[in-house]
């Protein structure tokens, strides 16, 4: 009887290891793609530059930098008087940081890097986004933040200024993660191009 039992769990044993081996789980299939937000950083605390003391998610902290560095090139070029810029869907932003009141700006950045974050993989409730959603958000009757309704060659030049950005803040242009980004930009081009 205790050979019979010896042998039956060897038996399982002998199928089950067969079963594994056999399985999909272990063929040399390529791992799921980190998401962006990992690859920018992921969770991994670190110190907030901005804020002494206090620590960041790094992928969060890199999200913000980019959008930092957007407003200042969307600043940049409307400073210029560049072709095309995008002064006059910020102008509401722009002229209330020109009396000296940075509230809305403070809250635009904050917005957009909870949005960014939260929409490429951040999963701490401080990247949740609870801005307007995005039609209402560009709409500048639903939100008295935007001076105008998009084109699509005004999210063409907002793109551009994301991309280059990115590309200041150590994300190159000839890589994965550069596209990915730019491909999470275009899905929401719909609902923000309403002009």
């Amino acid at each position: 009887m205790k050979f019979l039992k010896q042998t039956s769990l060897v038996a399982v044993l002998i199928a089950a290891a067969f079963a594994t081996s056999c399985s999909n789980d272990d063929d040399n299939s390529t791992p799921a793609k980190p998401s962006i937000y990992a690859r920018l950083g992921g969770t991994t605390m670190v110190s907030d530059p901005d804020n002494p003391g206090q620590m960041i998610e790094q992928g969060r902290l890199s999200y913000r930098k980019v959008v930092n560095s957007t407003v200042g090139l969307i600043v940049a070029d409307i400073q210029a008087g560049a072709s095309g810029n995008l002064g006059a869907h910020f102008a509401p932003v722009l002229a209330e940081v020109g009396a000296g009141n940075t509230t809305n700006l403070a809250i635009l950045v904050d917005n957009l890097t909870d949005f960014f974050s939260f929409n490429t993989g951040g999963t701490n409730p401080v990247n949740t986004y609870n801005g307007l959603n995005m039609v209402d958000a560009h709409n500048p009757a639903t939100n008295p933040r935007m001076g105008v309704k998009s084109t699509s060659a005004n999210y063409d030049k907002f793109v551009g200024y994301v991309g280059a950005a990115a590309q200041q803040n150590g994300v190159a242009a000839n890589t994965e993660l550069y596209t990915d980004i730019v491909a999470v930009l275009e899905s929401l081009r719909a609902p923000i191009v309403q002009q």
